[in-house]
């Protein structure tokens, strides 16, 4: 049985593009988090319409095992017919990250820099890899892990949803058995850029509940974004109670 808590904030920003949704159905369980891009002027609208239809087939679905590849492409392509009724051009363009579960599988799919880690034993097993400019730097070895948060070009990202796809621009991880999954997190860049993952894991072991854990770690963010032009944040935590 999963639990879970979520959370989504303005930072110090008027408006918050950023959607994220939880559900569950016979079961299964669902969870989005899509970060609109910002200085676009409809970056809201994009990430509500993708965690909308993303909400929309979850509860349609009668299998998880294909349901991410599909689902994205479905909302890839709900999204673009949307711009093109507001004649929107390219404005509506969001990240996405989601994870669905089943019985024994957890499936993970994303696009953009919002990011999912995945724990056990209170450490982070993996986590998606950004499709953005810094991260590309560390793949090639230009740049260490720790220099994405800071990096110059930490925004400028290389796939996102509401631009014209010629492939897919998803990334799917391969099936996890979610017997070995402590943890999930899922998260916007306005949250991950905030805290290092040590104290994610550090408050990961302290914690008694879901709540508990994603409540220190909003204190973290909080309080190293005191004083900043704080971006947007969100998260979903979940913990597996299987384990």
């Amino acid at each position: 049985m999963l639990k879970y808590a979520t959370i989504t904030n303005n930072g110090s920003r008027d408006v918050n593009e950023d959607s994220l949704g939880a559900y569950e159905k016979d079961g299964n369980f669902g969870f989005i988090v899509c970060d609109g891009l910002g200085g676009h002027g409809m970056g809201d609208l994009a990430s509500q319409c993708v965690r909308d239809t993303f909400d929309d087939q979850f509860h349609k679905a009668d299998d998880m095992v294909n349901f991410l590849g599909q689902t994205f492409i479905t909302a890839q392509q709900i999204l673009m017919e949307e711009q093109e009724k507001r004649r929107a051009g390219n404005k509506m363009k969001t990240t996405a990250v989601a994870l669905v579960t089943d019985e024994k599988h957890a499936y993970i799919c994303h696009v953009g820099d919002s990011r999912l880690y995945v724990f056990s034993k209170n450490k982070v097993k993996t986590r998606t890899i950004d499709h953005s400019i810094p991260q590309m730097l560390v793949l090639s070895k230009q740049i260490k892990e720790k220099e994405i948060r800071f990096h110059k070009d930490r925004n400028i990202l290389l796939r996102v949803m509401g631009v014209e796809w010629e492939e897919p621009m998803y990334e799917l991880m391969a099936p996890m058995d979610l017997k070995k999954c402590q943890a999930f997190l899922l998260c916007s860049d306005g949250f991950w850029e905030l805290i290092e993952e040590d104290e994610m894991c550090s408050l990961l072991k302290k914690a008694t509940t879901p709540e508990e854990w994603l409540a220190e770690m909003e204190c973290v963010v909080k309080a190293n974004g005191l004083g900043k032009n704080m971006d947007n944040y969100s998260a979903i935590a979940v913990w597996n109670e299987k384990e």
